[in-house]
């Protein structure tokens, strides 16, 4: 697991340290600064993955070290309460805002809870966009969002209801899913498919699979529903 570092900068030694322990407890790495000017120092030669920035500080102050960290986290912390200072703030760059003295189990939430949701956009944007909830089975690639199953070089197009039960069928591969099942889960996007034109829509896909690969993908279990065989 990636070890985050965490830059605090403030000129007060007791609140620093205070941060400091808890950070290195919770196993970050931590860098400081006590002004504006050293902050701007220390970004020059690290990358932290979080700052934690007071306003009041000696040299540069805290809104002048905010300009110049766009795309870095950063919690600004302050004495600072009137909303109208709060809300300038998160427009100008801050990911949050916590007012001093705060206590430091939420802050502590507040850092992780960020950092959190920084890892989950980073690995969505490292996701190609045309692997984005793409199934593959095999030879076999599913797109639901573009309706489309391709097999090698061959493809064909189904229809949103039939993508609707295809998906949920592959997502289950290898496991039986009941004709109620199936249409409880599609109906929200998919209202036009009834327990009487179920059998027909899968007997569809069925034959649009086997088009393009040869292959009978799916089994109807009697009495229960279908399984998607996975390749």
């Amino acid at each position: 697991m990636k070890q985050h570092t965490i830059l605090i900068v403030d000129d007060d030694i007791n609140i620093g340290n205070m941060l400091n322990e808890a950070l290195e407890k919770a196993s970050y790495r931590v860098l400081r600064a006590y002004s504006g000017t050293e902050a701007l120092m220390v970004l020059e030669r690290e990358k932290p993955d979080l700052v934690l920035l007071d306003l009041m500080l000696p040299g540069l102050s805290g809104e002048e070290v905010l300009s110049k960290l766009e795309g870095t986290l950063t919690i600004v912390m302050s004495a600072k309460t009137d909303i109208e200072n709060k809300v300038k703030l998160l427009y100008g760059g801050a990911s949050d805002y916590v007012t001093k003295p705060f206590v430091i189990s939420e802050m502590m939430a507040r850092i992780a809870a960020l950092l959190r949701l920084s890892q989950i956009k980073e690995k969505e944007e490292d996701e190609p966009e045309t692997e984005k909830g793409v199934l593959k089975s095999g030879n076999l690639i599913f797109d639901p969002n573009l309706l489309t199953v391709s097999h090698e070089d061959k493809e064909v197009t189904l229809t949103r209801t039939e993508a609707a039960i295809l998906k949920l069928l592959m997502t289950n591969a290898g496991r039986p899913i009941g004709r109620s099942t199936i249409l409880d889960e599609i109906s929200e996007d998919t209202p036009d498919c009834t327990e009487r034109s179920l059998k027909q829509h899968v007997s569809n896909i069925r034959k649009k699979l086997e088009s393009i690969s040869g292959i009978d993908h799916i089994d109807t279990i009697y009495g229960i529903g279908f399984r998607f065989k996975d390749q």
